[in-house]
This record gives C-alpha cells, sequence and structure tokens, in this order.
C-alpha cells in the first residue's frame, strides 16, 4: 500500500539524533491530562482529548526520529476506580477517535495495536472498533503504536503464566499480549513522577529512562528530541561492564 507523508504540525523542525543513535523502541507513560485540565480550569475529559492530539503529534515525531515502535499508556486496569462519568467519558472518546483517525493512521503507514485485557468492562462495541482498527491497519510497516489499554504489567504478567507450561523466557514472551513487540529502548514519564506505575514490567528490565516535568498536553517536539538525546548520551551495558 502507498503510504503518504506524515502531515507537518505547527511546531519547527528539530531535530533528534544522529542515525544510529536514538532509539528504536520507545514507550510513554503519558501522565499528566487530568492536571493540565485542571490548570485549566477545564473538565477533565478535555484534557485527555487535548493529550490524545499530543499523542497523534509525537507519532509523527517518532517517524521523523526513525522510531519503529512506539508505545503508550492510554488506560490501566486501575483507571477504572475513577469517577463513573470520567470513564465513560473516556470509553466514548476511544471509540470515537478510533472511528475518526483509523482511516488518516492507515494512510500514513501506521500499524496500530492494543495491548491489554480485552475484556468486560470495555464496551463490546469498543472492543469490535478496536479489533477493526488493528485489521485496517495490519499491513503497515512505516511505524506500530501500541496503545496500551486495560493494561496492567501484572495482569499481562499473570495471563501469561496461566498460559506457560515451561520453555524459558522466550516461550513465556510467546504468551505476553503482544509478543512480537520489542523491548522498549527508552521509557519516558512526563508530569514529573518517578516511577513505572505497573507498565510493561516484563519488557522494561533493562530500559532506559527519562523523566519530565512536562505534564503531557505540553510534551512538545523539543521535549522529545530532548528525551531522544539524554538517551543517547547513556552507555548501555545490559549487565556488563
Amino acid at each position: 500500500m502507498a503510504e503518504s507523508a506524515p502531515q507537518d504540525s505547527s511546531e519547527g523542525a528539530v531535530e533528534g539524533p544522529a542515525p544510529g543513535e536514538g532509539p528504536r523502541y520507545v514507550a510513554i507513560i503519558t501522565d499528566g491530562n487530568g492536571r493540565w485540565a485542571k490548570r485549566q480550569g477545564l473538565p477533565a475529559l478535555r484534557g485527555h482529548e487535548a493529550g490524545a492530539d499530543v499523542v497523534k503529534e509525537r507519532l509523527r515525531d517518532a517517524v521523523r526520529f526513525g522510531i519503529k515502535e512506539l508505545t503508550v499508556y492510554s488506560f490501566s486496569t486501575e483507571n477504572w476506580n475513577r469517577s463513573r462519568a470520567e470513564v465513560t467519558g473516556l470509553m466514548r472518546m476511544f471509540a470515537r477517535r478510533i472511528d475518526a483517525e483509523t482511516s488518516e493512521l492507515n494512510a500514513e503507514g501506521v500499524r496500530l495495536r492494543f495491548i491489554g485485557r480485552r475484556a468486560a468492562p470495555i464496551p463490546r462495541r469498543l472492543l469490535e472498533k478496536m479489533r477493526w482498527a488493528e485489521s485496517v491497519t495490519a499491513g503497515n510497516e512505516r511505524i506500530t503504536l501500541y496503545v496500551a489499554f486495560n493494561y496492567g504489567g501484572r495482569a499481562e504478567i499473570l495471563d501469561a503464566a496461566e498460559r506457560y507450561s515451561g520453555g524459558g523466557e522466550e516461550e513465556f514472551r510467546r504468551h505476553l499480549y503482544a509478543p512480537e513487540m520489542h523491548d522498549p529502548d527508552l521509557i519516558i514519564r512526563t508530569s514529573g513522577e518517578q516511577r513505572l506505575s505497573n507498565y510493561l514490567m516484563w519488557q522494561s528490565a533493562y530500559s532506559e529512562f527519562v523523566f519530565r516535568d512536562e505534564l503531557w498536553p505540553d510534551f512538545s517536539r523539543e521535549a522529545f528530541a530532548a528525551s531522544l538525546g539524554e538517551f543517547a548520551s547513556r552507555q548501555r551495558r545490559f549487565g556488563g561492564r
């Protein structure tokens, strides 16, 4: 399928690390949408909408920066504990944005994958939309966007353990939600918090971490490039010297 060039956002040109120096596999804990909305005097859902817009912008930047897989934390297994109004609004937002944006992502060569538990209380109609979006974009190779939805790292390990019957780490990996997903080279967390929050606990064993003070809706292309540059300045040893 022919792929159109990623659309430019309004931000100016920003260079990432030189080819071969930056990470190929990046995961982000997109934290701070609710606090951003509160600071603006807006309802929490407006913060989530702003955050979703930034995911799309940074996805296009990821292509420019040579990233092949981008994973974002959109809704955790613990987020069901939020108010009923916020959760219902989020489910509606996810469904609407899948409808509105899948064709656009497909045209730009993005492969879309959802990782997490696919069961109630997720609305059945939303699960159908998720499967549809994955099917439409399945053949794309420019970049894979993994959306961690109804996701928890402990839940993923427990679910894999139920299916695992022995054979070592590679066999165990085959039972994870997305066994083809590479371990992230870099995990970025926004909003000034410095914890993993039950995210990619198996996959993050040797990931580098960068913590940023910006709330997620304020995470700019410049902030993304700076995070990648910090990664490029480090020496990864993977347990060696």
